[in-house]
């Protein structure tokens, strides 16, 4: 009986560090996106007089 407990904790366990593993990646991905499209609206001024 202390075994199938142990088992089914065990699986629980896996399972809430599987879907952490897969919303970790999911979160930097979408951070990633957010800075890339952050760093391309910026406008780009010349650096002196054009000639």
């Amino acid at each position: 009986m202390f075994a199938m407990i142990l088992t089914w904790v065990g699986a629980v366990l896996g399972l809430a560090l599987l879907i952490a593993m897969a919303a970790g990646a999911f979160v930097v991905d979408f951070d990633d996106k957010l800075q890339e499209r952050h760093h391309r609206t910026k406008p780009v001024e010349p650096a002196g007089p054009l000639p």
